[in-house]
């Protein structure tokens, strides 16, 4: 039997410790990486920062922020990212709510280390056709804050949304007035940003699925139509609270919501 020679056994010990670890790492959660790196051998080469393969959808059931390791940033400029797919890769399906012990808006931020101040957050390898503003109207819910945070940010990540959240908060004892709060949140926004959605979200209420898609429709649209404390179906027909969606055409057309009406419910 011939032997092989010394470096040419180190050489084939290295390919095999290799393809081992490419092996594990696909296995891991790192399928993007990895087509990738094979891509670059099988398509004979390719351009720097532009993808060979469309990343894989790695949800694992329940989890929120299983498909957030696949997002990489492409070493093109911000002008020439390409236009994100009419579908998110990244969209799973159904999400598991977990309220995490002692969570801290610190935990928040760690967990979402592409959201930048204020809330702000865009796909760092494609343009987003979607701009949404999420509107919070909010008053001593800070528990309730957290973990809608901790959800709504990998939620929205994983639909490619160009998006903002705007926490709108009502200080002192008065009676707590929504509509005028998210008057004020659609009026700070559209300083901001030229949204071309806005959801006026509920503080309390927690997506479970990830194709309810935070987008807007040609009508005004109510995305809360089956929530667990009703059985998952509408209290009555004409029920739009919870989590609604408007263009700001549509907002304007409306004439917004009604500052004097005090409470919440009925505005």
């Amino acid at each position: 039997m011939m032997m092989l020679p010394a470096k040419a056994r180190l050489f084939f010990l290295f390919l095999c410790i290799q393809i081992l670890l490419l092996a594990v790492l696909y296995r891991d959660g790192y399928r993007k990486r990895v087509a990738y790196f094979f891509g670059i051998f099988w398509k004979g080469g390719t351009t720097p920062g532009i993808p060979v393969v469309l990343p894989f959808n790695n949800s694992r059931p329940g989890d929120v922020y299983a498909n957030l390791s696949l997002i990489m940033k492409p070493l093109v400029s911000q002008h020439e990212l390409p236009l994100c797919p009419d579908v998110s890769p990244f969209i799973g399906g159904p999400v598991r709510v977990f309220l995490p012990h002692a969570l801290s808006m610190k935990d928040v931020e760690q967990k979402n280390p592409l959201v930048t101040k204020g809330g702000r957050y865009k796909p760092p390898d494609c343009e987003s056709k979607h701009k949404t503003a999420i509107i919070i109207p909010h008053r001593n819910r800070e528990q309730h804050l957290k973990y809608l945070l901790y959800h709504l940010h990998p939620f929205l990540q994983r639909q490619q949304l160009n998006y903002g959240i705007y926490i709108i908060h009502q200080a002192g004892n008065f009676t707590f007035n929504r509509a005028k709060l998210l008057n004020v949140g659609f009026k700070e926004a559209m300083k901001e940003e030229d949204w071309d959605c806005l959801y006026f979200h509920d503080v309390d209420l927690i997506p479970e699925d990830d194709r309810n898609l935070y987008v807007c429709d040609s009508n005004p649209k109510h995305a809360s139509i089956a929530m667990d404390k009703f059985g998952y179906k509408l209290p009555y027909k004409t029920y739009f609270g919870g989590v609604s969606a408007l263009t700001p055409e549509q907002y304007m057309k409306m004439n917004g919501f009604p500052n004097n009406y005090w409470g919440w419910g009925g505005e």
